[in-house]
């Protein structure tokens, strides 16, 4: 299956076109060099107001052959325009060689052509959701018809059942054709016989979906296998045969407890008094769902919550987004620390992710070493539920890999997509986990109980922001905001490009996922400086040698949007970055990416103070939502930037990325004055480096180098906190 990067992924667009008569349309589809001739091959069906009222048809058709070269270029710009005027006719036919009535024609024949496919396309669906509705009806009949009084057995007439019951039998009914039809799709992609299912029926003793906890065991990190995949989510082993009806079973239950907490609201959920959030009622909740996966696990402790959003992106992008784990993992990069797709049941089914259930691992982070991750072996399953509202869930399969050591598990989690007018959809994401979160550091402990480390709030905040970059990459032209050197529109796309690799590298490198090894430099507080050694060999994208990584995590008595606009303003760069030696900093070029004024791309000229140093180009991205802000930036090549500009490859621009994390200390807000304490709105920042010590990749780390890089992290952060909190150590 094609997965475009996020920045090319395409979006088709729904052409608006006037009706063509079935038997034109079979002419059409039986022409298989259709797209290669011109507008002569169908005189007789001009269609809408591209009708020329001069043109005479001709009574003998003449065909003509355009060149590889020429469908290729009207192809392209089909794309970007299916409805040229007269005077992009002339300039495309003068280009191609063509007369502008050859071009008129091939728009209208390739317009047609696109409108018929997608009627088939929807006929298709039609078709399809009638026969769903249908054999619904039947269900329910026979659901009816084969009912029995509770108190004797016999056949019982609809008036001598309650409400409920009828409600139950029918939902059971549907629960277990559900879990057939999975379970069929599953077979035919394993290709193995399927286990029986015992039949769900409520006279008989539940069905328990108690699945003790367990987690799959980590093996040991290796520091120079950062740049490279690590072996350790790999290491669990895919389901077995006997496995896998039970993950099925698992996976239809999962997903109607998410569809009945996403839509519910009191007394299952209760807002807070400024109606910021949502808190789970722990006691409805048992009451609610019953059997659920089993009781909470000692030292475990539940987190809860649930966020609604609209975001600039149509519900069959984000459904695929879901269920691609590379692109899941690309547009949650600051969540998401590494995904692997264990073993894929189903595919789905009429072309889409309908059904499609895959086995998978992960790990959360907060970018921050003083946050341990989050470790996850889950099913995740698609389904749509009407025409327009589609639900992905996950839920954990800790009973497949049990574990005495285990620390978090998910419950029915995920979120529902509702599709909404003009490319837009609504989101309702509901998040709900168990965890052990003793080793999380005090300072960090009211953000994660706050549920803006890990909660709802964060994935909805995190994929708002994502669609928002998405738009702005696949603008056609150059927005009006974007200022500088960027003089192309192809410029500007390779620029975001690299600013995305750039943002992906940092994201993958600040946190504490396993597969780091920091080493504490001194003492144990939370600002000592954490360092770590990696690789890098054989990469364009990084500089070949010994890279050195130095973390650190503080508290800043003053609110994020305060540090976020002190750290990415280019005029008081020179306060905080010893590297920029107090040289004046410009804006050479300005992307803006984002409703708020701080979410942009900027490519910074460090003119040197010293006049036998050279200048220094800095790329740099911000990035600012209600969760948390980011301010990430690294050194380029001037050279290579000049390539970049003038639409160039940006994959072999070698980047080594640094910058910062402004996280807020907890749920509290800033209320004016200084902030006291960790938790009533203050800052939680952590500075992250990334130096290449040495151009050899073989060659040994030595003290010196550690040393400076040390003094250089405690001196920019001592800088900082002299800039934005003087008065914190008075």
């Amino acid at each position: 299956m094609y997965q475009p990067n996020m920045f090319e992924s395409h979006h088709h667009h729904l052409l608006d076109m006037s009706h063509k008569t079935q038997e034109n349309e079979l002419d059409m589809l039986r022409d298989e060099d259709y797209e290669s001739k011109s507008g002569t091959d169908i005189m007789d069906a001009p269609s809408g107001d591209d009708q020329d009222p001069n043109q005479r048809p001709n009574k003998k058709k003449r065909y003509h052959r355009h060149t590889q070269h020429q469908i290729q270029e009207l192809e392209s710009f089909f794309k970007e325009c299916p409805h040229p005027d007269d005077k992009q006719r002339k300039e495309l036919g003068r280009r191609l060689s063509l007369e502008p009535l050859q071009v008129k024609f091939w728009f209208q024949n390739k317009r047609t052509q696109m409108k018929a496919q997608h009627e088939r396309h929807e006929n298709s669906q039609l078709r399809n959701e009638n026969e769903k509705l249908r054999m619904e009806n039947i269900r329910y009949k026979e659901a009816l018809t084969n009912a029995t009084c509770p108190n004797c057995g016999g056949p019982a007439a609809i008036g001598e059942m309650s409400f409920d019951e009828q409600h139950l039998r029918i939902e059971n009914a549907r629960l277990r054709e559900e879990i057939d039809r999975i379970s069929g799709i599953a077979a035919k992609y394993v290709g193995k016989p399927l286990l029986t299912y015992p039949n769900l029926s409520p006279n008989g003793p539940p069905r328990s979906l108690d699945l003790p906890i367990g987690s799959f065991s980590p093996q040991p990190a290796i520091a120079d296998e950062m740049f490279g995949t690590s072996n350790l989510l790999r290491s669990v082993s895919a389901p077995t045969e006997a496995e896998k009806p039970v993950i099925i079973e698992l996976a239809v239950a999962a997903m109607e407890e998410l569809v009945r907490m996403a839509q519910s609201d009191e007394p299952l959920w209760i807002r807070s008094s400024d109606n910021s959030s949502e808190t789970l009622n722990e006691e409805h909740y048992s009451q609610m769902f019953p059997r659920g996966i089993g009781p909470k696990q000692m030292g475990l402790k539940s987190e809860a919550s649930k966020e609604s959003a609209v975001v600039i992106m149509n519900h069959i992008n984000l459904v695929e987004i879901l269920m691609d784990v590379n692109q899941w993992s690309n547009v949650f990069s600051g969540i998401v620390s590494r995904a692997i797709t264990v073993e894929v049941l189903s595919t789905g089914v009429a072309g889409n992710y309908n059904g499609a259930l895959q086995v998978m691992t992960s790990e959360y982070q907060v970018p921050s070493p003083l946050v341990p991750t989050r470790e996850y072996y889950f099913v995740r399953y698609c389904k749509q539920h009407t025409d327009g509202l589609w639900a992905v869930v996950d839920v954990s399969l800790d009973n497949l890999r049990p574990s005495p050591t285990a620390r978090s598990r998910r419950r029915p989690s995920g979120c529902l997509i509702e599709e909404l007018p003009n490319g837009y959809s609504k989101v309702t994401w509901v998040e709900h986990v168990e965890v052990d979160d003793r080793a999380v550091h005090d300072i960090y402990r009211p953000l994660v109980n706050s549920g803006l480390a890990f909660g709802a709030r964060r994935w909805v905040a995190t994929l708002d922001r994502q669609c928002e970059r998405l738009a702005s990459a696949m603008a056609s032209n150059i927005p009006g905001g974007d200022v500088g050197v960027i003089t192309t529109l192809e410029g500007r796309k390779s620029m975001l490009k690299l600013s995305e690799r750039m943002v992906l590298s940092f994201c993958s490198g600040v946190g504490a996922s396993t597969t780091h090894t920091w080493t504490t430099l001194s003492g144990s507080g939370a600002d000592d400086v954490r360092v770590m050694t990696r690789k890098s060999v054989d990469d364009p994208g990084r500089p070949p040698g010994i890279v050195l990584s130095a973390a650190t995590s503080f508290w800043l008595p003053v609110p994020p949007k305060q540090v976020f606009d002190f750290l990415r303003d280019e005029n008081s760069r020179s306060e905080w970055d010893i590297l920029s030696n107090g040289g004046l900093v410009q804006e050479m070029a300005h992307i803006a990416n984002g409703r708020d004024p701080g979410n942009c791309v900027s490519l910074l000229r460090v003119n040197s103070a010293n006049s036998s140093q050279g200048n220094m180009l800095i790329l740099q991205e911000s990035s600012n939502d209600s969760t948390g802000s980011y301010v990430i930036y690294a050194p380029v090549d001037i050279a290579a930037m000049n390539v970049v500009l003038s639409g160039g490859d940006p994959d072999y621009v070698a980047l080594l990325p640094s910058g910062f994390a402004i996280l807020p200390d907890g749920g509290g807000k800033h209320q004016g004055g200084t902030v006291l304490e960790v938790g009533n709105g203050g800052s939680l920042l952590t500075v992250a480096f990334q130096i290449l010590v040495d151009s050899v990749p073989t060659a040994k780390l030595s003290l010196g180098s550690v040393a400076t890089v040390n003094s250089l992290i405690k001196c920019t952060v001592e800088r900082i906190k002299a800039a934005v909190a003087p008065d914190q150590n008075a």
